[in-house]
């Protein structure tokens, strides 16, 4: 997902609907560009530092809590927070995007977080086998 396409999907379901868009909605055609500015500038870009060797807290609209670390030679770890049911998946960053994809059995999800300039919970769209699936918010833990 490009840089192009997950930002206004982030904006409405941040600013707006409280709902994802579908990719095939027009979205930029109806965005006020001063809202959306406005809006990008909570926003910032993530860089390896951010990345490499953390471990990050994942939550979904659907009520999933994993606990993500992100190892520095692109691979990670993916635990369900209270069984620690393990998955693994890659990781990249491209245009101040944190894209991933993880492998769940016969699933492929796959979404890019945007970072937040504020706090350190930052937002994704994921999508599941190529279909638009779930709003994330994603939680990095700092070391002490």
């Amino acid at each position: 997902m490009t840089k192009e396409q997950l930002l206004p999907q982030l904006f409405f379901r941040e600013s707006h609907t409280n709902k994802l868009v579908s990719p095939t909605f027009d979205a930029l055609g109806s965005i006020d560009p001063i809202m959306f500015q406005e809006w990008q500038n909570s926003k910032r870009e993530l860089v390896l530092a951010d990345v490499a060797d953390t471990h990050w807290v994942k939550t979904c609209t659907e009520g999933y809590i994993t606990e993500v670390v992100f190892h520095a030679d692109g691979a990670l770890n993916e635990y369900r927070l209270f069984d620690r049911f393990e998955t693994q998946g890659r990781w990249f960053l491209a245009d101040g995007i944190l894209h991933v994809e993880i492998i769940k059995g016969e699933n492929r999800y796959s979404f890019g977080v945007i970072g937040n300039a504020d706090v350190n919970i930052h937002s994704a769209v994921e999508y599941k086998n190529d279909e638009l699936h779930s709003y994330l918010k994603l939680a990095q833990i700092k070391p002490n």
